[in-house]
């Protein structure tokens, strides 16, 4: 249902009734104010078609808006019938012009240009301005019936603020490495040296057995990577204890604490309030010696999510001098509220860009994956190399772009590629989105289907394909004929 709303069919029928509006003098006080209308609800009525379409215990739960949707989509395939005949009707006009055009220079010079104007307005008749008339008609009708169900949208949208904790996961990035270190090899040396370097045994802070180091840079830049090789090097094993978090922009203070503690046990942690999670975690670290990561920090508020931390880290004071801690973040103003909650020197390492020929090696790793001869493939490696220019050096970027070259060892394919506008240079969104663009259809539908849930929600792979299974099958009967 959602896919043929999709299409600006509504949108184009308010335009196209708009150009006539400047021709035929009666539309002017007629039909103004229903196309009005339209162009205001119509994003509205979008609303409640794509939230309807997407949750299939509505359709089976409210006859109502069953039928509504049914009028809908009646009411613009209607129109879109008309538009097609209008269509067809100017391009038809179209090809006669030229043979007009002479007849009609040799009466417009002997009429005054304005008066020609009026006599249009006044006395052009287009039979088809009737059938336009009645489904704008019919359209506006059956639109104003969205209002009834409008609720269904809002109150879908204020659940799921109330069940946004009690659904969140944090996003699993991991501590076990998953991708190669191309590019990163000093930056990984630099965060190995900062672990051997000793604490300050002479500061008198509360926090004076820990020191901070934060990994600063745009998304894409290969910072989790970074540190999930820095987290497996053997040098590590200098630390007693280790812990791995992932915190993400939905930051829990305890979800927080626990998965430290899980990261220590490596079992689920049932405590629930925020003292007993704390003196659990004091009585682990206390005169031990650990490497902590917190990985995707974010920072919305500066007072409330700084008074969050000061919760998180109090238990750490009683580790052992030389414990460690190590952010990723890509913005400034986290890692300084993290500094300031432990009263330490902000010390960043900035991820920049790969050099154009680390980035190259990067993309060709996935590109060219599984491929043997490779000097059969000379022209692809030549257009790599222009499209490596275009990435700003983003692993990510890199990484992405390759997989979606691997689909095609074709020209054509990679040349697209080539030629698509990735936006931004600071914006892996475009980057990503290329992924999508680049997928098959069916593919594509089964990827959107999956942003109803919300972000870092952690759901079940079986479930997911039974989920994308029944939701094929709405689809097919949602376009069937009704009986």
């Amino acid at each position: 249902m959602a896919e043929w709303f999709g299409a600006p069919i509504m949108e184009k029928l308010v335009n196209t009734c708009f150009q006539y509006l400047g021709d035929q003098v009666r539309w002017q006080t007629s039909m103004k104010k229903e196309l009005e209308r339209l162009r205001e609800n119509h994003p509205k009525i979008q609303a409640v078609v794509d939230y309807a379409s997407r949750q299939e215990q509505i359709r089976d739960q409210n006859s109502a808006i069953n039928e509504w949707l049914w009028q809908l989509r009646d009411a613009i395939d209607e129109a879109d019938d008309v538009l097609d005949d209008l269509e067809y009707i100017k391009l038809e006009k179209q090809l006669t012009k030229t043979k007009k055009q002479r007849k009609v220079r040799s009466i417009m010079k002997s009429i005054n240009k304005r008066l020609v104007k009026i006599a249009k307005r006044a006395l052009k008749i287009d039979p088809n301005l009737k059938r336009l008339e009645k489904v704008v008609r019919k359209l506006d009708k059956v639109s104003a019936g969205f209002a009834t169900f409008l609720h269904l949208v809002k109150d879908a949208k204020q659940e799921h603020q109330e069940q946004q904790l009690e659904l969140y996961r944090a996003r699993e990035t991991g501590s076990l490495p998953k991708n190669d270190l191309i590019g990163r090899g000093k930056d990984k040396d630099f965060v190995l040296k900062w672990l051997r370097n000793p604490s300050d045994e002479y500061q008198t802070t509360l926090y004076n057995n820990i020191s901070l180091l934060s990994i600063v840079g745009q998304g894409g830049m290969a910072k989790t990577t970074l540190l999930q090789h820095v987290y497996k090097d053997e040098m590590t094993k200098e630390f007693d204890l280790k812990m791995w978090v992932c915190v993400s922009n939905n930051f829990d203070v305890n979800r927080v604490i626990a998965n430290m503690l899980e990261s220590l046990r490596n079992e689920r942690i049932c405590l629930d309030t925020l003292d007993a999670l704390q003196k659990s975690l004091e009585s682990v670290v206390k005169s031990k010696k650990f490497l902590l990561v917190l990985d995707d920090i974010w920072e919305e508020n500066e007072e409330r999510d700084k008074s969050k931390w000061e919760n998180v880290l109090a238990p750490l004071i009683h580790g052992k001098l030389g414990s460690k801690i190590l952010i990723t973040t890509r913005m400034d103003s986290a890692a300084l509220m993290v500094a300031k909650v432990i009263n330490k020197k902000n010390e960043m390492l900035r991820l920049e860009g790969l050099k154009d020929d680390e980035c190259l090696l990067l993309l060709n790793r996935y590109a060219f994956v599984n491929v043997e001869r490779l000097n059969a493939y000379h022209n692809l490696r030549s257009i790599a190399e222009k499209i490596v220019k275009k990435l700003s050096g983003s692993p990510l970027a890199a990484r992405v772009i390759g997989g979606v070259l691997n689909s095609h060892l074709e020209e054509s394919h990679w040349i697209s590629v080539l030629n698509y506008d990735i936006g931004s240079q600071n914006d892996i969104s475009s980057i990503l989105k290329l992924s999508y663009i680049f997928l098959p259809k069916v593919l594509q539908n089964c990827l959107s289907f999956s942003a109803i849930f919300p972000q870092d929600y952690e759901y079940d792979k079986d479930d997911l394909i039974r989920m994308w299974i029944d939701w094929v099958s709405f689809n097919c009967l949602i376009f069937e004929e009704r009986p």
